[in-house]
């Protein structure tokens, strides 16, 4: 019987109950049901156990370093830099958004910061300049899916504590898949240029060499965020929660005494937005822990499995059969909750058919993550619906050109090992 918090947890969902108390609330009635008193004081238990944890604490600095980057002004410095560098090509302002996520996903780790970030400046400038309003919150929507892909991300935080991988290891996984992710972008805004001329503006004047250089040192000090994070923990200085920690004295420091865009009066409200967004993913983490303890008791990871296996042996197929299955949840769940569930149950299967751990968290990490853009759930279509003033309905279908390169790059990364595996065996941790 206790099988059953697996369909109660659907309907909870499909009936609007927001996934925190979804995870909570399926395992702990199938528990009361049965009779298991015991295991259903450990359901809540669990709770704060899933988030009393050192390495999860990286996830609230990271947020709060974005938030003092974003409120410090090196948003507009980044936007500035992408502008210098690729506003000349076809489709400019639209490649200057792709770009300029693909730079603000080495300092926040997250879709929703980059979509509100960049979203709230880039939208409004693309419109003046004559794109539709649909096609930039498209294009907002699609190109912020690389925030939790190139380091630092969140959600390989939440990976290697689940599955306790090395956190070094997925953020260098990372990098190539989400440079992929944004030129594929760039490729597709492209070719929509030439398909429609006449809905893209005509081409932005090239920046000259001076201007590209004041540019570059406007976002010197922001660029090197990620190299500061990276080289800490690569060379062995700091652990990623150490990392996280020495990011948010260094926002602090470039926000309010280099660029001094930032005062000492708008800290409250920085950390309040950083509590705010922190608390929402801890949350889902510690519930997700919870749930994940009912999974065990029930002993569905075995009989999903089973079947796993049962419908073939070939890795190749069962990795094409798990990529869907990954898509449509990422449909419906958020990438955290997702990886915490479903982790511990798909991962061993993989890693006993030869697949390399790290390889396979890329897999689901990415293939979770363009969920977030897709329909009907997808958190930053409507996050970027509330930015534009556009529909979902009308950006879910003004993105589908978009997430077809995500659905290219996702099969990339699982037939390709190479592309997930080259940088992290080149530093040595593989």
């Amino acid at each position: 019987m206790l099988v059953w918090f697996l369909p109660l947890f659907l309907v909870l969902l499909m009936v609007g109950l927001p996934v925190f108390f979804a995870l909570l609330a399926a395992p702990g009635l199938m528990l009361w049901l049965n009779g298991s008193e015991r295991d259903f004081v450990l359901l809540y238990r669990n709770l704060y156990n899933g988030m009393d944890s050192f390495p999860l604490m990286a996830i609230p600095f990271f947020m709060l370093a974005g938030e003092m980057m974003n409120r410090g002004g090196i948003t507009l410095r980044l936007v500035e830099f992408a502008q210098a560098m690729v506003g000349h090509f076809r489709a400019g302002l639209a490649q200057v958004n792709i770009l300029s996520s693909m730079l603000f996903a080495g300092l926040s780790g997250s879709a929703v910061a980059d979509t509100s970030a960049l979203g709230s400046m880039l939208i409004p400038a693309m419109e003046r300049e004559g794109y539709t309003r649909k096609f930039a919150a498209a294009v907002t929507a699609a190109s912020s899916v690389i925030g939790p892909i190139i380091p630092p991300s969140g959600i390989m935080i939440i990976y290697a504590y689940v599955m306790e991988q090395s956190v070094a290891a997925l953020f260098l996984a990372g990098i190539v898949p989400g440079i992929l992710v944004g030129l594929g972008l760039m490729v597709v805004t492209n070719v929509l240029a030439r398909r429609d001329p006449g809905a893209m503006p005509p081409l932005n004047r090239r920046a000259t060499w001076p201007e590209k250089g004041r540019a570059s040192l406007k976002a010197f000090f922001p660029l090197l965020t990620p190299v500061i994070i990276l080289g800490g923990i690569l060379g062995g200085v700091m652990t990623p929660t150490e990392a996280s920690a020495i990011a948010v004295a260094y926002a602090a420091v470039v926000s309010l005494f280099i660029l001094r865009e930032m005062g000492v009066r708008d800290l409250p409200e920085v950390l309040l937005r950083a509590a705010i967004a922190s608390s929402v993913v801890l949350l889902l983490v510690g519930a997700a822990m919870s749930f994940k303890t009912v999974v065990a008791l029930s002993h569905a990871p075995e009989a999903l499995a089973a079947f796993i296996l049962s419908l073939s042996d070939n890795p190749l197929v069962l990795l094409l059969l798990i990529n869907l299955l990954l898509f449509v949840i990422g449909m419906f769940l958020d990438a955290g909750p997702a990886i915490i569930i479903l982790g511990p149950i798909l991962g061993p299967i993989f890693v006993s058919l030869g697949v390399d751990p790290v390889h396979f968290a890329i897999i689901m990490s990415v293939n979770l993550t363009v969920g977030l853009a897709t329909p009907p759930m997808g958190l930053v279509l409507f996050v970027a619906s509330s930015v534009s003033g556009e529909r979902v309905e009308t950006i879910a279908r003004a993105i589908l050109p978009f997430l077809a390169i995500h659905v290219v790059v996702i099969f990339l990364i699982t037939y390709v090992p190479a592309i997930s595996l080259a940088v992290p065996r080149f530093f040595g941790f593989l």
